[in-house]
């Protein structure tokens, strides 16, 4: 596997390429699991060379101490990818990324980024386009992956390729779970044994919501699920929505669109956790 971590070698891989080659790209903020090791798999299927990258973005984090705290194991990462066969992993610095500091510029997402993760998160999206649209730039691939426990964050990035870079085929994988339910996520590493345990339990309830829907008007869904948080002593409910699973816009009736996505935010202690479950009601 070859390591890459600044523009001159990024540039000699990429020459290395061959005109007949397809590039598959996995970008990550490391403490790589299972799910980012799905991601990596499929474009291995799919691509003659697949290249990760690692970097934890600053430009996303509204929470400095959300940033400072983000998980870092660098070697335990490396030895994963060896092990799966990625081809190159690329980890740059922020000098690399951003060469004359974070860029200013501003994104135009519609509706999509005015809900749930980016109401809670101001500015998250923006930060996530900013260092996407600077990894598409550098690397150009043919195919990027990513996982839909971030689904919102699909969507931001099928806007992105749309308006930017329609040459990039956007590949959305399916959320990887323990035996537990718990979707895998870096920020699980965060979780002490109380709310480990208690975790699990989000899942459950968006399985409840997944099995209640047909028979249960939306509001009083939306309505079972606040409560069930406000009985649980281990997790906080940000957030819960059920909305459009393509234009996101918050649903009303089920008859409003033909598949709906419920997605929430939940913190177990001080460990945010995110993940969502779709519902075709037909």
């Amino acid at each position: 596997m070859e390591v890459i971590s600044n523009v001159y070698q990024l540039t000699v891989f990429l020459a290395s390429l061959s005109k007949k080659d397809s590039l598959g790209f996995i970008p990550t903020m490391g403490a790589l699991h299972k799910g980012h090791a799905s991601l990596i798999k499929k474009s291995l299927s799919q691509n003659t060379h697949s290249i990760c990258s690692i970097f934890v973005n600053p430009a996303q984090f509204n929470n400095k101490t959300d940033f400072k705290n983000y998980p870092n194991r660098l070697d335990e990462d490396m030895s994963l990818l060896k092990k799966i066969g990625c081809d190159a992993v690329f980890t740059p610095s922020k000098e690399t990324i951003y060469p004359n500091g974070v860029p200013s510029c501003v994104f135009d997402f519609g509706a999509l980024d005015k809900v749930m993760e980016g109401a809670n998160r101001p500015g998250h999206f923006n930060g996530v386009a900013l260092v996407v649209s600077r990894l598409f730039e550098m690397i150009k691939p043919q195919r990027a992956y990513f996982g839909e426990k971030d689904f919102q964050q699909l969507a931001i990035i099928k806007s992105i390729a749309a308006q930017k870079f329609k040459d990039i085929e956007i590949i959305p994988c399916s959320t990887l779970r323990e035996k537990d339910g718990l979707a895998m996520s870096s920020r699980n590493l965060l979780l002490n044994k109380r709310y480990r345990a208690a975790a699990p339990r989000i899942y459950e309830r968006l399985l409840a919501v997944q099995n209640r829907a047909k028979n249960t008007p939306v509001s009083e869904l939306r309505l079972w699920v606040i409560n069930s948080f406000k009985r649980d002593e281990d997790l906080i409910l940000e957030y819960f929505e059920i909305a459009d699973a393509r234009s996101l816009k918050k649903s009303a009736c089920w008859s409003d669109f033909p598949v709906h996505v419920a997605c929430l935010a939940v913190f177990a202690g001080t460990t945010r956790l995110i993940d969502n479950i779709l519902l075709e009601i037909n």
